[in-house]
């Protein structure tokens, strides 16, 4: 691997937009450089089994009505084609 960044001709170092935004983990040195920093994790409380269960089915349940949705459109589109746009 080369030890060295690549030089570009037109590259003068200039920074048009800054991304070390305020609130990112890059943007405190102090922590970057700390090896016992944590990344900032939200702390909340486990879902007992019978709540994930739950969770999980409402989700089951929301992917099986978008997918009816598409469906029940994609049918009307097909019955209006054949029935009214190409007679």
């Amino acid at each position: 691997m080369n030890p060295q960044p690549k030089k570009f001709d037109d590259d003068d170092g200039r920074v048009i937009c800054s991304m070390d935004v305020e609130g990112m983990r890059w943007h405190d040195k102090a922590a970057r450089r700390s090896k016992t920093a944590t990344p900032h994790v939200a702390q909340g409380e486990q879902l007992t089994k019978a709540e994930a269960r739950r969770y999980a089915w409402y989700a089951v349940q929301a992917g099986f009505l978008v997918a009816s949705v598409f469906s029940v459109v994609w049918v009307l589109f097909i019955l209006f084609c054949t029935k009214v746009w190409f007679r």
